[in-house]
C-alpha cells in the first residue's frame, strides 16, 4: 500500500514507485550570476517537479489527504480552480492515483497552461474574465472560475479542492519545503522571500524556518498598486505575475510571519525573468523573476548585513507562458 506520508521517499532510493514519488527534495540553487552581491541568492528550483511548479506539493498533500479520511472516494472525481499550477500537479497525483480530474481557469491564462492540463489528461474548462485582460488575471476573475468549480463538483459528485481554504497546502510546505531549505543551506538562512497566492508557500516555510531561526526575515512579494498585504489600497489589479497577487489578503493569512512586503513593477519583472534566463540559464516564470528581484532589492537595501543568504522559490517553469 502507497504511504500516504507527506515526507518524500529516501533521496537514496533508486526506483521511484510512481510520479508522486518525485515530489520535493528539489535543489537549492546559487543564483550567482544574476545577483553578484552583496550577499547571496539561492533558490529552491521548484520547476523541477514532475507538474512544473511548487503546487505539486500542496496537490500531493490535498489528494493523499482526501483519500485517507474519505472526503475522496476511489475513482471519483477532483475539481478545482486552477491559474494553471495547481492544475498541473492535481493532474499528477490524479494520474497516479487514478481520479479523473476537472479544472475551472479564467480565460485570461495563458493558451499554453491549458494545454497543458489537457495533455495531462485533465478536462479544461474556461471561465470568462470579469475585469481582467489576456495575460493579466483579477481576483475577480480568479473568484469566478472558483465559483464555476464549486458548482461543477456539486453537480458530478465531485471533491472540490478548494485550495485557498485547504489547510494541507501550508502544512505541505511546512513538513517539505522549509525543512529542506534548512538542511540544504546548512542552517545558513537570513530571510526567505516569497510572492504569495494562496498564501501557502510563503507561510509554511515561513513557519518552518522561524521554528529553528526565529530572527529569520520573511518578506512577501507584491506587484506595485496591489500591496492589500502592505496594508495599502489597490490601484492595479493588472499585472504580469499570474497565480499570485490577487488584491486580496488570503484567507489563512498569518500577518505576523510576514516582516515587510517588497514591491516590484511589471518592468522589473520582465528584466529579471529574461536575465534568469540569459545569465542562469533558468527559463522560469514570472512569480519566480518577482521572486528574485524582490531578493535581490532586499539584499541591496542596507537591512541585511553584506554577507546575508536570502532563500527564495523558482515556482514554476517558463514553457508555460
Amino acid at each position: 500500500m502507497r504511504p500516504t506520508s507527506l515526507s518524500p521517499s529516501p533521496s537514496t532510493a533508486r526506483i521511484k514507485p510512481s510520479a508522486l514519488d518525485l515530489i520535493g527534495h528539489t535543489p537549492l540553487i546559487a543564483l550567482d550570476r544574476i545577483h553578484r552581491g552583496p550577499g547571496r541568492i539561492l533558490a529552491k528550483a521548484e520547476f523541477m517537479q514532475p507538474g512544473g511548479s511548487v503546487k505539486d506539493r500542496a496537490a500531493r498533500a490535498i489528494v493523499l489527504a482526501a483519500r485517507e479520511d474519505g472526503r475522496l472516494a476511489p475513482g471519483a472525481p477532483v475539481v478545482e480552480m486552477t491559474s494553471g499550477n495547481m492544475g498541473a500537479g492535481l493532474a499528477v497525483a490524479c494520474a497516479a492515483l487514478g481520479h479523473p480530474l476537472v479544472v475551472t481557469m479564467s480565460a485570461g491564462n495563458s493558451p499554453q497552461r491549458a494545454r497543458m492540463l489537457e495533455a495531462l489528461g485533465a478536462e479544461v474548462i474556461l471561465v470568462p474574465q470579469i475585469d481582467g485582460a489576456a495575460g493579466q488575471v483579477t481576483g475577480a476573475d480568479v473568484d469566478a472560475a472558483a465559483d464555476a468549480a464549486a458548482r461543477i463538483a456539486e453537480d458530478r459528485g465531485g471533491y472540490y479542492v478548494n485550495q485557498f481554504h485547504a489547510p494541507e497546502c501550508m502544512r505541505a510546505h511546512r513538513e517539505t519545503t522549509g525543512p529542506e531549505i534548512w538542511e540544504q543551506s546548512s542552517g545558513q538562512v537570513d530571510a526567505w522571500v516569497a510572492a504569495v497566492g494562496t498564501g501557502a508557500t510563503f507561510l509554511g516555510v515561513a513557519a518552518a524556518l522561524r521554528e529553528r531561526n526565529p530572527h529569520v526575515i520573511c518578506a512577501a512579494v507584491e506587484p506595485e498598486g496591489c500591496r492589500p498585504l502592505a496594508g495599502l489600497s489597490v490601484t492595479k489589479h493588472r499585472h504580469l505575475i499570474q497565480g499570485t497577487s490577487y488584491g486580496s489578503i488570503p484567507p489563512h493569512w498569518n500577518g505576523d510571519l510576514m516582516d515587510l512586503s517588497i514591491p516590484v513593477t511589471d518592468e522589473e519583472v520582465e528584466r529579471w525573468r529574461r536575465g534568469l534566463a540569459t545569465q542562469e540559464g533558468l527559463h522560469v516564470g514570472y512569480s519566480a523573476a518577482a521572486n528574485v528581484a524582490a531578493a535581490a532589492a532586499l539584499l541591496s537595501s542596507g537591512r541585511l548585513p553584506a554577507d546575508a543568504i536570502a532563500v527564495t522559490v523558482l515556482c514554476d517553469t517558463g514553457l508555460k507562458y
